[in-house]
């Protein structure tokens, strides 16, 4: 499990760790001073739990926590911070917990389990749970692991499965929002993927990559530039 922790202020952080390794100390634990560095650390890695300050002295981390939801949608995000006030302010975010300073290792013990608790049964989720996709008149239930890929075919669009392609009306940033939390990953405007079905990464045109999938060898699915920092990390490769 990696762990990143962002505090612009360096006792905080090594107390933190410590705390932290107590608990689990099979963790890996990178750190950051400042959003900036946060920024390149979430650029080179990808990270299971986020532990981020919000008074950081470049880049407030309410501010940081969005990006990261961005860069990591499937990382759990916690606050760190010395005013209580913002416990209000980390769910509005959606980020997962918070913890006061000067940290309370039970507290932190409590809020770690949580976390650990939710990516287990997120994972549990993704191996069993079905789409409901209605094609051809009848509602069908498709087995999420089946899904390798979605594309915009016209108005629709089109289910690219181990068992077959199916079509429904609806649009791709309606599956987007459905899948993102099973491991499925929007590469271009017209393209959904299931990471784990990835087989193949090239070079393609504009300087940019595309892709095979596995079962669908044939099919050449483009990413857009913009895109291929997250996918790399999403595939552990940078």
């Amino acid at each position: 499990m990696k762990i990143a922790v962002v505090d612009d202020e360096r006792p905080a952080r090594s107390e933190l760790k410590h705390q932290i390794l107590e608990i689990l100390p099979e963790a890996e634990l990178y750190e950051a001073d400042s959003g900036t560095s946060a920024l390149e650390l979430f650029g080179r890695d990808h990270f299971d739990i986020l532990f981020l300050d919000i008074n950081l002295n470049d880049i407030n981390g309410t501010t940081l926590a969005g990006i990261a939801q961005r860069i990591m949608p499937q990382a759990k995000i916690i606050f760190a911070t010395a005013y209580s006030e913002y416990a209000v302010k980390a769910f509005e975010l959606g980020v997962d917990n918070y913890i006061l300073k000067p940290f309370d290792p039970e507290r932190l013990k409590h809020v770690l389990e949580r976390c650990i608790r939710n990516m287990t049964s997120t994972e549990t989720m993704s191996s069993c749970a079905r789409l409901a996709v209605n094609s051809n008149r009848k509602t069908i239930f498709l087995d999420i692991d089946q899904i390798v890929y979605i594309e915009t075919s016209g108005r629709c669009c089109t289910i690219h499965t181990r068992v077959g392609d199916f079509t429904e009306n609806l649009l791709l940033g309606e599956y987007e929002k459905k899948l993102t939390p099973y491991g499925f990953f929007r590469i271009h405007k017209s393209y959904l993927i299931h990471v784990n079905s990835v087989a193949e990464l090239f070079p393609w045109a504009s300087n940019s990559i595309a892709l095979k999938m596995r079962g669908f060898e044939k099919d050449i699915l483009p990413v857009s530039r913009d895109k291929v920092r997250q996918l790399r990390q999403l595939l552990k490769l940078s």
